[in-house]
């Protein structure tokens, strides 16, 4: 079996997104594909990487309409499963003033929950670069035993291993449960992209340097991405640290899939590039490309289906 560049798991599900109010005064709401590793997948198949995907969905019209999506993305879906018993997680999204946004779920249980280590397809996380995962397949049983393992099968195999925290707090029992998985998913990761409001929230510390320098001490993680918004983007690889400025545009709607295109984008530049520690100018460059490509989809709705091009990125970047 050929080998993958990036092998994904966690959730896949149905964003619920605000599209217009009905004759009736009713908000209509559009079923958008979604799930953070998925949309880093689809980004990375765009920009021509080899991507399979780890998951579970219901058998439903949500779950059939999930899978097609990804098979039209250009993911390998061998690693899906389909649960019979239990539907495909459902997210509502609502966007506030300014583009930010609030989450409310149907996932109790959701499909993806369902993910038991026997599901897990072994030879693809033995046949991958990089394996990536997220904490929202660590909220519940049996898909935490299937993440550990998962990451686990990916040490022994010397892939890269990509954690993205990805903090929902309504998934969560309390968050001091948050904060241990968490914790797991940084003691096991090569490569981590984090949010400013998740570093905060994580290290308590307001600066987000001192942020970094916690979570390298403690973790010793080799390369950090933090995303900071309309504030731009950071990388810190060893004693380097990169920071680039957003790319803002007047027609941005909403945020969905802005730091899962990012982190792609990222992921996508160790796969072109090797993996080695990068100098200043080479996390700056890597910055750049990920800001233009999270920049353009803050323009369209949903992120799964509308992930640019690399040539559009590269024109977007030029002018």
């Amino acid at each position: 079996m050929g080998s993958y560049d990036v092998v994904a798991l966690g959730e896949l599900l149905i964003d619920f997104t605000e599209n217009g109010i009905s004759a009736q005064g009713n908000p209509l709401l559009e079923a958008n594909p979604g799930g953070a590793p998925c949309n880093v997948l689809a980004m990375l198949s765009k920009l021509g990487a080899k991507t399979a995907f780890i998951g579970k969905i219901g058998k439903d019209m949500f779950g059939t309409q999930l899978k097609a999506a990804l098979k039209e993305a250009g993911i390998d879906t061998t690693g899906l499963k389909t649960d019979g018993a239990v539907h495909t997680t459902l997210a509502f999204v609502h966007t506030l003033e300014g583009g930010d946004r609030e989450f409310s779920f149907c996932r109790s249980p959701g499909a993806d929950m369902m993910l038991s280590k026997e599901d897990l397809k072994e030879d693809l996380i033995k046949n991958c670069r990089i394996f990536h995962y997220g904490s929202l397949s660590m909220t519940d049983e049996p898909c935490r035993g299937a993440t550990q393992k998962a990451v686990e099968l990916a040490g022994q195999a010397n892939a890269l291993r990509s954690f993205d925290p990805n903090l929902r707090e309504p998934l969560w029992r309390s968050l001091d449960e948050a904060k241990d998985q968490i914790s797991y998913g940084m003691r096991h990761c090569d490569i981590l992209k984090i949010s400013d409001n998740e570093i905060r929230w994580f290290t308590r510390c307001k600066d987000f340097d001192e942020g970094v320098a916690v979570l390298q001490k403690e973790y010793h993680i080799p390369l950090i991405l933090l995303s900071m918004g309309k504030d731009g983007s950071r990388a810190y690889c060893k004693g380097c640290r990169a920071e680039q400025p957003a790319f803002l545009q007047g027609h941005t709607i909403e945020t969905t899939g802005a730091g899962d295109t990012f982190g792609a984008c990222a992921l996508y530049y160790i796969v072109s590039h090797g993996w080695h520690d990068y100098s200043e100018a080479e996390l700056k460059e890597m910055l750049i490309f990920a800001n233009a490509a999270a920049s353009i989809i803050t323009t369209r709705k949903g992120a799964l289906r509308v992930m640019p091009s690399k040539e559009e990125v590269e024109r977007f970047i030029n002018n």
